[in-house]
């Protein structure tokens, strides 16, 4: 596991001045996927990137290795009648995707540079973003045709709650997940 990665934390009020730099970072990673695939076009995750970091409680780590950023993960949680479940195409209790505010994190991104892959910068940013987080569980979505992804995930102790699409153009098909928190520091 890396141990020189510094990951710091930073809140909505700081997401301008983060722009930039998330962008940069999700243009770099996702550049072949981006020339095939409208989901994964910058101009795509900029709008959500926008959507995510205007909502109240939203947070981000961010791990530099010196002054380099090598990856960061984020999320908010999710609001009362929140669109997040609104694709679910399996059927489950109506009262396992009711939100209130203060249920549901909402693990929106992780992604973590090249050259800082497979060294325990993932799961180290992670586990920092979710330790402290006073809600009682997390979801993530997981795209269906990355496998390893998903099978980390469930490594970490996430569940499958089951398939859903979001209701956006040329969205891929997910995993939706789910993990108890709070996770032991």
């Amino acid at each position: 596991m890396t141990t020189g990665i510094a990951i710091r934390h930073y809140t909505g009020d700081q997401a301008p001045a983060l722009r930039p730099l998330l962008l940069d970072v999700y243009t770099e990673i996702y550049a072949d996927a981006a020339r095939t695939d409208p989901f994964a076009s910058p101009d795509r995750f900029a709008e959500g990137l926008d959507h995510w970091t205007a909502r109240p409680g939203w947070s981000c780590v961010i791990g530099y290795d010196n002054d380099q950023p090598v990856g960061y993960a984020y999320g908010a949680p999710l609001p009362p009648g929140s669109r997040w479940w609104g694709g679910l195409l399996t059927d489950v209790p109506a009262d396992t995707i009711t939100e209130n505010g203060t249920r549901t994190y909402a693990f929106s991104e992780l992604m973590v540079r090249e050259p800082w892959r497979k060294t325990g910068t993932a799961r180290r940013l992670h586990d920092t973003l979710l330790t402290h987080r006073p809600e009682q569980r997390a979801t993530l979505l997981v795209d269906q045709d990355h496998p390893k992804v998903h099978a980390l995930y469930q490594s970490w102790g996430w569940t499958t709650l089951g398939d859903l699409r979001p209701r956006l153009p040329d969205a891929p098909l997910f995993h939706a997940m789910l993990l108890g928190l709070p996770l032991a520091p």
